[in-house]
């Protein structure tokens, strides 16, 4: 269900604004994704697993807000990451 930590730092280099940035809202909704397309495979798996359920819920949350700071602070840049992540918002 994680990721493993070679490909968090695959993301974290293809998302980083510049060297060793791990805190952007784009690394942070990069890693979100992956986990939360993780989580749902598992999900279709295990229909009853709720307690997995809520914490994919809270991940879409998260990503959620992470997007709409971002698009409050930089349109240029949320656009970028939602075409690139291939988001439908």
């Amino acid at each position: 269900m994680s990721i493993t930590a070679e490909r968090k730092s695959e993301l974290v280099k293809e998302y980083a604004q510049k060297e060793g940035d791990t805190g952007s809202p784009e690394v942070q909704v990069a890693i979100l994704s992956e986990r939360i397309i993780n989580l749902t495979e598992h999900m279709k798996i295990h229909k009853h697993d709720f307690h997995s359920r809520r914490g994919l819920l809270m991940m879409v949350g998260q990503r959620h807000r992470l997007l709409d700071y971002l698009k409050r602070k930089s349109n240029d840049r949320y656009s970028a990451l939602i075409t690139s992540l291939g988001l439908r918002r």
